[in-house]
């Protein structure tokens, strides 16, 4: 404990909070710094600001910005702001302008205020906002006050009961003294539950407090660890002394998630807490509680959480509650001492760093109650059903199958019994559930994603969970219960399930009450909307959805629920454009890009390829990574164009040159890439996984080139267009046949990937494959526009498979598929569309949408599922369920049509000329079958919301269009009209309409240029 001179706020947390208060946002709105609003802990040097404007004055910009950051909001004037004045500064930047005050002190709240004028002087108006830092340090040592990793003395790593320590100190509050601000800066090896006081700890979501779900969140922890900042001044307002206390999780760090991993100890690893508290008062002196040996923390293990563990669940003993023990006054002199976990002796390098994004947190909106529960008391007919599993036998008094009555239904079970919630999504986070039952009763919650069928690959009987594709997790909550007559309430702190469906049995009569899926993920403020008239699309869109609400918790992860759960980097780079879409997710994928480096350094083949999953060792590959291990290029460049912020492309530039480099060194002038161990994953037509890797090398370089400009590398921008241009002339050289007059890509030159589970192994690579031909399409590996359309049509039959390319492709395996089909994996599904509609063929990119018979998207739809699969073939009710080595019902990766659907679709497409959708494109897409006539989405740019809607009217003769283009941006318009004056504001043709600039009439397509506005228009398609 130390008492000295203050570095906190000059106002109290209690104005601050009030202040939060605030009436309507005005024309400059939407304040952010490190692009999260208000946020504490922030250690950045040189902090980014960002904010948008509105505006209802057509052709509205930008012209002039000045930003003054205050130790008080009274000084933020010009003038008096002590920390900096940037000066009235001539420039329409509003994304991501850095900090260029005086060095920022630690732990400091700081006020700052952007005041706006419009190109001609005018000004527009004035916002303010705050921001606060965090320690500022990354060794570990300095800010933190001494403070030390410690743990439970004696505890063995893995051994049962979670350790729970706790700290109790007075507080220098007294007379006129009070406790103005408190903030506790808290990390841990492993998870932890944190309270203080008695009170959880909790963070704002959605104007109300919240839960975090295992933080701080997974790291390579011989690098890296987080620390995040919380504001407890409210639990300390009216209190003479502090508790703090925490219960440590097993988490990432002690866990066989980690397996592989260079941190990752058979014998296990220490679990640890570094906490400070930092208290500031009315007088202006602090106090710091910290986490030390010497200072009075106490630890036991003797408390309710008996085990835990991310894939095989949680056991919690209610009868072993230590009531009160988080809150003063608890008695702890039997508890053992703590003793000094020697993390940084083993790991002398590693930093420890405030947490950039936004935590994982439960979001109360999204709850799940029951649509159904069932009831089983046995188990019938084994002899005579497929397999001999049979069927559960129903009691229909207990089974209640009405959602109203479901949601708040109560259940009583005697042992040997089971009940089945299901959810009716497929989510992931926890079940919160109460239950009454006698002292000792043993209460097992296990969670799926699915029911057993009477069909192929069921583990079990029909009607009953099916677990297969957890493989060796148990995904199980253990609750005995206290035996409290009132009933008892829990929910799992310590692991998280993915699941749409909870099976509960008990082994004395217990009543289960009020069971609620709470759902937690790290894509909070969602961003996007794409609703239209095709039920089936919607669908589709929010299964998209909610796997991306799963799968972003920490680190974009392939799947939630089975012995696996890892930072697929492949599956993150083809879903990331989707992601940032869907949710404010830059922080949160730019964090991820530095754990990516982090894996590079440690795993990486010579400390320069990227490696397949991020953290940890798990899976890596120890060469051939192309596509998964291009994330560490696709990812910073999606995160550039979706933001605007080209900082993920500066600070990763030496990573990824460090990368291109060592594929040059493996190939030389060969040009090729550096080959590929997954290819083109889980597609149904298989391709030469070297291609995918030849063309990898090429898109990485091309995107190298844009980047190197974005950053003013001129000479270097030079390099990577001519790597491109030779590794193109290589690729042709090799792959591109024009035999027999006849232009084909040998996608069959080299096999596909070695390692796939589930694939047939007599299944052989083939000659124009879907993927191939749409990869050589998008970087334009052809020599001629002949050739470009022999291969569009190409790219066509292979997709219409009718009766006469089957014919002529016997050996294909499109011949066992119908028409109309995608046959792509994971490394062609998010060029498939926008490649189609890029070549005019959109009426293919909708066939492919619509469709439902196998492979497709609807076909999960048509079966039931409410999530996007891994495999195509996951499951149907006819053929059972996919191959269960690897059978995902939660992966995102495939859910990235829905790039397409905001791009073409509807049409709001960013513009590369001009990242972060300062300029961008609408460019909506009429479905030529006819199907979808309405189509309406919403992006919350950068820059302001944009806004694009279209309506086909009057059987198919018009086009209704409503768009917002936000102020300080401009968009490209192009819609399909019969003219160039077939494009109309009221009774005005478009290219008459002030301020629009008319681009031309080209291909039945008008363009124009649009200044911020809203627009309302017509179109004569005929």
């Amino acid at each position: 404990m130390s008492t000295g001179a203050s570095a906190m706020p000059e106002e109290s947390s209690a104005a601050v909070e009030a202040s939060s208060a605030r009436p309507p946002e005005g024309p400059v709105r939407g304040l952010t710094v490190e692009h999260r609003t208000e946020p504490l802990g922030v250690d950045a040097d040189h902090p980014r600001f960002g904010w948008h404007t509105r505006s209802a004055t057509r052709g509205w910009r930008q012209g002039s910005y000045q930003i003054l950051v205050a130790r008080s909001t009274a000084r933020l004037t010009a003038g008096r702001a002590d920390v900096w004045d940037s000066g009235r500064v001539r420039s329409d930047d509003s994304v991501a302008v850095p900090y260029g005050g005086e060095p920022l002190r630690p732990s400091t709240r700081y006020h700052w205020s952007v005041a706006v004028w419009d190109a001609e002087g005018r000004r527009a108006g004035t916002a303010t906002s705050a921001f606060e830092t965090g320690l500022m340090s990354g060794d570990g040592v300095a800010g933190w006050d001494g403070a030390q990793w410690i743990g439970m003395k004696g505890k063995a790593p893995g051994s049962a009961g979670a350790p729970m320590l706790r700290k109790e100190e007075a507080l220098k509050a007294d007379g006129p003294r009070r406790v103005r601000a408190a903030r506790l800066y808290l990390s841990a090896l492993g998870v932890y539950e944190a309270h203080v006081n008695g009170e959880p700890v909790t963070v704002d979501q959605d104007g109300a407090p919240t839960l975090e779900l295992l933080p701080p969140g997974w790291t390579n922890y011989d690098t890296r660890v987080d620390y995040l900042t919380y504001d407890i001044t409210h639990l300390l307002h009216h209190a003479s002394e502090v508790t703090l206390a925490v219960v440590l999780g097993n988490g990432w760090y002690n866990g066989r998630v980690s397996e592989g991993s260079t941190y990752h100890s058979k014998d296990g690893n220490a679990l640890a807490v570094k906490a400070k508290l930092l208290i500031e008062y009315t007088d202006g002196t602090t106090q710091t509680v910290v986490t030390r040996t010497d200072d009075g923390w106490r630890a036991t293990d003797t408390g309710p959480h008996r085990a835990d563990d991310l894939y095989d669940g949680q056991t919690y003993d209610a009868r072993r509650e230590l009531t009160g023990w988080a809150a003063p006054g608890f008695d702890d002199t039997t508890w053992s001492d703590v003793e000094r976990v020697a993390f940084e002796d083993r790991y002398p390098d590693v930093r420890l760093l405030a947490y950039p994004a936004e935590s994982a947190r439960f979001v109360d909106r999204w709850d799940r109650r029951p649509m159904s529960v069932t009831v089983a008391t046995g188990v019938t007919g084994q002899d005579d059903s497929p397999g001999g599993r049979g069927r559960v036998v129903v009691d229909p008094a207990r089974t209640v199958t009405d959602p109203a009555q479901a949601a708040t239904a109560q259940v009583t079970l005697s042992a040997g019994e089971t009940a089945v919630f299901d959810l009716g999504q497929n989510m992931v986070g926890v079940a919160r559930y109460g239950v009454r039952g006698p002292t000792g009763a043993r209460v097992d919650f296990r969670f799926g994603e699915m029911l057993n069928n009477d069909g192929v690959g069921a583990d079990g009987p029909e009607g009953s969970l099916y677990r297969a594709n957890l493989r060796s997790a148990e995904a199980t909550s253990t609750y005995i219960l206290k035996g409290d007559p009132k009933g008892e309430t829990h929910q799992d702190t310590l692991t998280f399930y993915g699941f749409r469906y909870v099976s509960v049995t008990a082994s004395e009569t217990v009543t289960i009450t009020r069971l609620t899926g709470k759902v937690a993920t790290s894509a909070l403020r969602e961003t996007g909307t794409v609703t239209t008239n095709d039920p089936d699309v919607d669908q589709l869109a929010s299964n998209i959805r909610w796997g991306q609400r799963g799968n972003y918790l920490w680190v974009p992860t392939d799947c939630p629920q089975r012995d696996e759960r890892l930072g697929w980097t492949g599956d993150t780079q083809v879903f990331a454009t989707t992601g940032l879409y869907n949710a404010d997710a830059g922080a949160f994928l730019s964090h991820f890009q530095d754990t990516v480096v982090d894996s590079q350094r440690i795993y990486g083949a010579d400390k320069a390829q990227y490696t397949g999953v991020a953290p940890g060792g798990r899976y890596n590959f120890p060469g051939g990574g192309s596509g998964w291990a291009a994330c560490g290029v696709v990812l910073p460049w999606t995160v550039w164009q979706m933001t605007g912020d080209p900082t993920v492309v500066e600070r990763n530039w030496p990573s990824m040159t460090r990368y291109l480099d060592w594929i040059r060194q493996q190939t030389g002038d060969t040009y090729a890439g550096q080959g590929s161990l997954t290819g083109d994953w889980l597609a149904p037509q298989k391709t030469s996984a070297q291609l995918m890797s030849d063309v990898y090398y090429g898109y990485s370089a091309r995107l190298m080139a844009s980047m190197a400009r974005a950053i003013g590398r001129a000479a270097e921008a030079e390099e990577y267009e001519r790597l491109f241009g030779n590794i193109k002339r290589a690729f042709i050289a090799k792959y591109l046949s024009t035999d027999g007059g006849r232009v084909t890509v040998r996608s069959s030159l080299g096999e596909a990937s070695p390692i796939e589970p589930g694939s047939d192994p007599n299944q052989k690579t083939e000659d124009n494959s879907q993927s191939a031909l749409l990869w050589v399409l998008k970087l334009g590996f052809y020599e001629t526009e002949a050739q470009r359309r022999a291969l569009v049509n190409q790219l066509a039959d292979n997709i219409r498979n009718d009766a006469a390319h089957k014919e002529a492709n016997p050996d294909s395996i499109r011949v066992r598929h119908a028409e109309n089909t995608l046959s792509v994996g994971f490394l062609g599904v998010n060029v498939l569309a926008p490649v189609l509609t890029d070549e005019g063929r959109a009426d293919l990119a909708y066939e492919l949408l619509h469709q439902d018979a196998l492979p497709s998207w609807l076909f999960s739809v048509r079966n039931g599922a409410t999530t996007v699969w891994e495999r195509w073939n996951s499951y149907s009710a006819e053929a059972g369920f996919g191959p269960v080595g690897m059978n995902s019902f939660n992966h995102y990766a495939y859910g990235a049509i829905m790039e397409w659907m905001y791009g073409y679709m509807a049409g709001i497409a960013p513009d590369p000329d001009g990242p972060g959708f300062k300029r961008f494109l609408l460019r909506p897409h009429p479905d030529p079958t006819g199907r979808i006539t309405r189509v309406s989405a919403t992006y919350e740019s950068p820059y302001g919301e944009i806004r694009s809607a279209w309506e086909v009217e009057d059987e198919g003769r018009t086009l209704a269009y409503e768009a917002v283009v936000p102020a300080n941006s401009e968009a490209t318009l192009c819609l399909p009209a019969a003219s160039a004056d077939a494009v109309r504001e009221g009774r005005t043709p478009l290219a008459r309409v002030d301020g629009v600039r008319f681009l031309g009439h080209t291909d039945s397509v008008s363009s124009y240029r649009l200044p911020p506005g809203r627009y309302r228009l017509t179109t004569d398609l005929r």
